[in-house]
Parts: structure tokens; C-alpha cells; sequence
């Protein structure tokens, strides 16, 4: 999506007579996203406006509001709350809770690639909200660092549950479509524009990829392009584009991304369990996951209906037509190897300003002073111990 703070032509509206439209936080091609009031309970609240051209497709509003409904009965600390959805006018609309704070994609823009535990930290409610989701027997879709928000308080959420399976079935969209974001659709997206929960594990593995080195593994001179890559290209393992990637975290990338379906994990919960194995490999320390101190959300709260515009490039969810894609192979791409490691960017070394290092002797130093503390206690149990054996060895000669 592209994040404004400039005035919109619904801001100031009523949408059902309950819920206020104030700033404008982001828009793209689907929808837009508003900051607004719940006059009812005097409650902010986040108001998804969907596009004008929805309202009137009545294989949209089913679906649209069937999605709803089942997001809303999902309770899990990784999923922002569904609390109403709603047909006003020209435009169909969400009213989700309202996120204090910004996206994971606005925080990898200020900060850069992650650690492992801060990649562990963000992991962890995401594929908690996605078991929850799973378990239900619902699938995002659509998972990339957009769809993830960041609260003040370092709460992780998963956003936009259902949308894609909405417009996916709206008249106004071809039934040969592929829908998604380019960079983080599984392959099976691409060859038939159906997925399942094994969809959102290789969507997560991306991300993961992403989170370790700063990019997405695959590039090309479209969005097709991009998509097209995942049916006969292996996603590479982190650690060939940038140093210190643990090998659990290759392996992990390596299973979550794997282009046969069967051979990933089957679902966010295994794949969660596979996460706290690393983690406990590792020893990887605690870590709240910083906001993005820059993030349309504070802007839109800060800055109220100004006219004062910034824009943020976003990767976008788009309709791709299959019969639209392009034929790649060895000679018509110019024997261009996405896989070159020249195309990644150097390691930066750092992350929120502190070298990486820093992060890996901290923990040697935590190693080290619990490995003291074992030491001193056996210790003085040891000598205890002796002077015991030794008092009483000796206790008839004091008597």
C-alpha cells in the first residue's frame, strides 16, 4: 500500500451512523485505511474502506461478509481483532482494532535486516495467529511485512485476514487470476491460484528469508516476473547473502519454502514448533519487538487532516492473469541468475543502531556468567559436602 497524511474525500464521513472516518493512514489498489471513531462506545478504531466498484458485486459482499465473520471469532494475541463489517453507500467496509504503532514493513525500512531473536520475537506471534487461523480452517494468503503490524507496546499482529478470498470471487475479477503479493506467493498460487495452509508456511519462509538478509530472495524486471521464479527455483539458504545466519535458520527457511507443498511444514502450528526448537538450540535471549518510530499510523495521529503528504512504496496485493505469465528459461531471461549473490546488498552489521555482534557477546557473556554460578554452587555443595563426611568421620573422637 502507499501511506498518505493529506485530506480524503471520506474523511469527516459517518459510515452506518456509528463510525467516524478521520485520517487518512494508507491506501492501495482494494482499499484504504482510515483512523476512526467508534461514536457508540467512543472507541478508535482502524475503518478498511474498500474500493466503490465492490459494492455492488454481490459474489464479493457474500464472501466479504462470510470472511468477516469467521476472522471475528478467531481469538489469538497474533491476529488483530475483526469487530464489525458493513456496506455504507458506495463502499463496503472492516472496522478492525486500531494498531498504535506501524508496520513490520516501515520497521525493516528504518532498521534493516534482524538478528535471529528479533526474528524469533516477530515469528512467534505470527505463527501463532496463523495456527489459530488454520486450526479454524481459514488462509491468509496473503502474508508479507505490510500485512504485519507493530504496536507501541511490541505486540505483533497479522492484518487483512480474508480479503484476498473475497476479491478472488468477485465478478469483476477473471477466474483465471493469481492473487497475492508477487514476492511471497507459494508456487502453487502461481500454477493454479489455489493454496492452502502449506500456502501461508512458504509466504512465512519468505519472510523469514526476508528478515534475516533485508530482501526477498527473487527479483525480476516485473511483478511476473517475480512470481514466475518460485516454480523452478529453490528459495537460497539466508546465510548465502549475508554472514551469521544460524544453519537452523537455513534449515528452517529451507522446509517452509520447499516448491513441493508436501515436503513443508503442514501448517503454522508444526512450524511454530520448529521455531521454539531453534530457539532453544540457539539460546537466543528475549526481544520486544521495537515500532517504527516513522510509521503512518503515528503520522496520522499526530498530524490530524494536514495536507502535508509523504509516500511510502509498498509492495501491493495484485490480480496477475496466468496465461499472462512469462515463458523463463535460460535463454530468454539472458542467463540472468537471480540467485547471484552480487544482487543482495552487503551486510550491514547492524540492527536499531547496535552492531550484531554486540547481540552474539551478550550472550556470551550471559553464557558465561551462569556457567560461574553452576561452577560456584557445586562448588560450595561439593565442600559442604567434604566437611560433612569429615564432621561426622570424626565425631566419635570429639565425643
Amino acid at each position: 500500500m502507499e501511506t498518505y497524511q493529506q485530506q480524503s474525500p471520506l474523511t469527516g464521513a459517518v459510515l452506518d451512523g456509528r463510525y467516524r472516518v478521520d485520517t487518512l493512514i494508507a491506501t492501495g489498489g482494494m482499499s484504504a485505511v482510515y483512523r476512526g471513531l467508534d461514536l457508540r462506545l467512543d472507541r478508535p478504531v482502524a475503518l478498511k474502506i474498500m474500493d466503490s466498484r465492490y459494492a455492488g458485486d454481490e459474489h464479493f459482499m457474500t464472501r466479504f461478509q462470510r470472511e468477516a465473520r469467521a476472522v471475528a471469532r478467531l481469538k489469538d494475541p497474533g491476529l488483530v481483532a475483526m469487530y464489525d463489517q458493513g456496506l455504507d453507500g458506495r463502499h463496503p467496509f472492516l472496522v478492525m482494532e486500531l494498531v498504535e504503532g506501524g508496520t513490520l514493513r516501515e520497521l525493516l525500512a528504518e532498521r534493516g535486516p534482524m538478528p535471529p531473536h528479533a526474528v524469533a520475537a516477530v515469528l512467534r506471534p505470527v505463527l501463532g495467529g496463523l495456527a489459530a487461523a488454520h486450526a479454524a480452517g481459514l488462509v491468509h494468503r496473503d502474508i508479507k511485512p505490510e500485512n504485519i503490524l507493530i504496536s507501541d507496546d511490541g505486540e505483533v499482529k497479522i492484518a487483512d485476514f480474508g480479503l484476498v478470498r473475497a476479491v478472488a470471487e468477485a465478478k469483476i475479477t477473471s477466474t483465471s487470476v493469481i492473487l497475492g503479493t508477487a514476492a511471497y506467493l507459494s508456487p502453487e498460487q502461481v500454477a493454479t491460484g489455489e493454496t492452502d495452509s502449506r500456502g501461508d508456511v512458504y509466504s512465512v519462509g519468505i519472510l523469514v528469508y526476508e528478515l534475516l538478509t533485508g530482501r526477498t530472495p527473487f527479483t525480476g524486471d516485473s511483478s511476473l516476473a517475480v512470481a514466475y521464479q518460485r516454480m523452478d527455483r529453490d528459495v537460497p539458504p539466508p546465510s548465502t547473502a549475508i554472514r551469521g545466519v544460524p544453519r537452523q535458520f537455513d534449515d528452517l527457511v529451507q522446509c517452509a519454502t520447499a516448491r513441493d507443498p508436501e515436503q513443508r511444514f503442514a501448517d503454522a502450528a508444526e512450524m511454530a514448533d520448529q521455531l521454539e526448537t531453534v530457539v532453544r538450540e540457539l539460546d537466543l535471549p528475549h526481544f520486544r519487538v521495537p515500532a517504527p518510530k516513522n510509521s503512518a499510523a503515528h503520522t496520522s495521529a499526530t498530524t490530524g487532516t494536514s495536507s502535508a503528504a509523504t509516500t511510502v512504496v509498498h509492495d501491493h496485493t495484485k490480480v496477475f492473469g496466468r496465461d499472462e505469465l512469462p515463458v523463463l528459461d535460460d535463454e530468454h531471461d539472458g542467463g540472468h541468475d537471480y540467485h547471484d549473490e552480487d544482487e543482495y546488498p552487503s551486510e550491514t552489521g547492524h540492527f536499531a543502531g547496535i552492531e550484531l555482534e554486540h547481540f552474539y557477546w551478550a550472550r556470551q557473556r550471559a553464557r558465561r556468567v551462569l556457567l560461574f554460578w553452576v561452577i560456584l554452587v557445586i562448588t560450595l555443595a561439593g565442600l559442604a559436602a567434604a566437611g560433612a563426611w569429615t564432621l561426622g568421620a570424626n565425631l566419635p573422637n570429639l565425643l
